[in-house]
Parts: structure tokens; C-alpha cells; sequence
């Protein structure tokens, strides 16, 4: 069972020993999709970048296609219409070419889909697990430890910390390994998500889904909860910590001791993390301690 003062000890020594280095995380009035940290991002941005480019030669030809009708095809230039109603070439043509552009189209994103889709020889694994509304984190393999991860609320922001994306304690990669993430809810649908990773896959109750990502920059990686899971979907961020394979190791050693697993017999007491009007309501009506939550 791990206390809070054990949390916050643990918290503050990985933001004390993280490596300089730079974060991804939303922007105002940012363009563009966020600079790929894994290799699955890669893809994902490369493949954007080509429909960006196709979708863009479709929109100027219509257009342009549009504009030559118009001063062609105009009342001035011809004050007797045509009667022509269907023309073989047209019509082959403009179901032809879009065919063809679908499955020169197709052959990248089957490649994306198929990339993106399970780990192979995977370096380590880690099960996440969506809950109302925060994330555990299991680590079968670095010693079979779990911990929760909450939400910081807005009176416990820190200086640089950022609202409504920070938490009490972050998922912590190496960078370079390959990660097996397995997913799976307790109660509702959630969504693990980080769009440095280009990762995004449901967490179904009873189910376990599969992803992978290999972060190839040290840095702190930004993400939310994808699927609409309550009245608390806002407030259960994902935060992914990248560091060097020597400092992952030092931070294992820390963990097996502040998150080690309780007797299966020993039911575990998780922190609440409740706002100031729900403080308020259990003060005036004791009998509804807990309740909605």
C-alpha cells in the first residue's frame, strides 16, 4: 500500500532527476499534428503529409474544373445549350480515377494499419487500466508493481506544471525500448491516448486490447482519456515519462518499494481526489459520503 507521502516522494524525485530535455503537450493555435516521438508517429505524419498533398491537387483540379465550366459553358458564349446528356468518356472517367486514387491510397494505410497494430519482440510491457476516472499502471515485467495515477487539481498546481493534463505520478519508458501496452477497463469505456505516439486504442471492460510505441526522445508526452466515460472523462490525464535506460532502471528500484503490491487478501485503499464542491456537499449531508464517485 503506498501513502501519499510515499506519491508525492516518488513524484518529486523523478521531476528532480528528469532529463533536460523537451515535452509534448497541446498548444494554442497550434497547426499540424505534434512532432512524432515513435516511430508508429513517423508513419502516421509521412501518410498525412501525402494526403495533405493528394487531397489538396483534388480541391485545386475541381475547383479549377469548376472555374473553366463556368466562363466556358456561360450564357454569353453560348446562347444555345447543348443537349448532350451523357458522355461514355466522362462517366468512365470520373468513376475510374477515384477508384484508382483509393487504392494507390490503399497500400499506405494498410502498411500504417498493420505497423501500428500489435509489438513484436517487444523489449517490456505495460497494462493500463482505466478506471473512474484515473489511470493504474501495471509493470509485469520490472517487478509486478501497479500504481495509480490522478489527476493534480487545480489548488495543487505547481509552477510550470500544467491544468488539467498533470498528475501525481507518470508512466515512466525508457527511452528506445519497445513497449507492449495492454489496455483494459474496470468499470466503463476509456481511451488511452498520446498524440506524440500515435497511439489511441479503447480500454473495454473484460477485454484486452493491444498497442506498442518506442519513444526515441527523452522528454515528458501529454495525453487524455479519448472516450466520453462520465462526469470526470476531462479529468484523467495520461502522462508518459521517456528517460535513459540507466535512469528507468534507478526509478524500478524506487518503485518496487513505493508501489509494492498489497496482500491479495488486504483490500487497497486508493486516494480520492474530489473538487471543492464535492467537499462541500459530503460536509452537509454525511450520509452521501462517496456517493457518484
Amino acid at each position: 500500500m503506498v501513502n501519499l507521502a510515499q506519491r508525492t516522494a516518488l513524484t518529486l524525485l523523478s521531476l528532480a532527476v528528469a532529463p533536460s530535455a523537451w515535452a509534448q503537450q497541446p498548444e494554442a493555435w497550434r497547426l499540424g499534428l505534434q512532432e512524432a516521438a515513435t516511430p508508429v508517429m513517423e508513419m502516421a505524419t509521412s501518410f498525412n503529409n501525402l494526403l495533405l498533398v493528394v487531397i489538396t491537387a483534388i480541391v485545386v483540379f475541381v475547383l479549377g474544373l469548376m472555374v473553366y465550366v463556368m466562363w466556358r459553358f456561360s450564357e454569353k458564349r453560348n446562347p444555345v445549350p447543348s443537349k448532350t446528356t451523357h458522355s461514355t468518356v466522362i462517366e468512365v472517367l470520373w468513376t475510374a480515377v477515384p477508384v484508382l486514387i483509393l487504392v494507390l491510397l490503399a497500400v499506405p494505410s494498410f502498411r500504417l494499419l498493420y505497423f501500428a497494430d500489435a509489438a513484436v519482440d517487444a523489449d517490456m510491457t505495460i497494462k493500463a487500466i482505466g478506471r473512474q476516472w484515473y489511470w493504474t499502471y501495471e509493470y509485469p515485467d520490472n517487478g509486478d508493481f501497479a500504481f495509480d495515477s490522478f489527476i493534480i487539481p487545480d489548488d495543487e498546481i505547481q509552477e510550470g506544471q500544467l491544468r488539467l493534463l498533470e498528475v501525481d505520478n507518470r508512466m515512466v519508458v525508457p527511452v528506445g525500448a519497445k513497449v507492449r501496452l495492454i489496455t483494459t477497463a474496470s468499470d466503463v469505456l476509456h481511451a488511452f491516448a498520446v498524440p506524440a505516439f500515435g497511439v489511441k486504442i479503447d480500454a473495454v471492460p473484460g477485454r484486452l486490447n493491444e498497442t506498442w510505441f518506442q519513444v526515441t526522445k527523452p522528454g515528458v508526452y501529454y495525453g487524455q482519456c479519448s472516450e466520453l466515460c462520465g462526469a470526470g472523462h476531462g479529468f484523467m490525464p495520461v502522462v508518459v515519462e521517456a528517460v535513459p535506460e540507466a535512469q528507468f532502471n534507478a526509478w524500478v528500484e524506487e518503485a518496487r518499494v513505493n508501489f509494492a503490491a498489497a496482500d491479495d487478501n488486504i483490500p487497497v485503499q486508493r486516494p480520492l481526489r474530489v473538487s471543492a464542491a464535492q467537499v462541500e456537499r459530503r460536509a452537509e449531508d454525511p450520509a452521501n459520503l462517496g456517493a457518484g464517485e
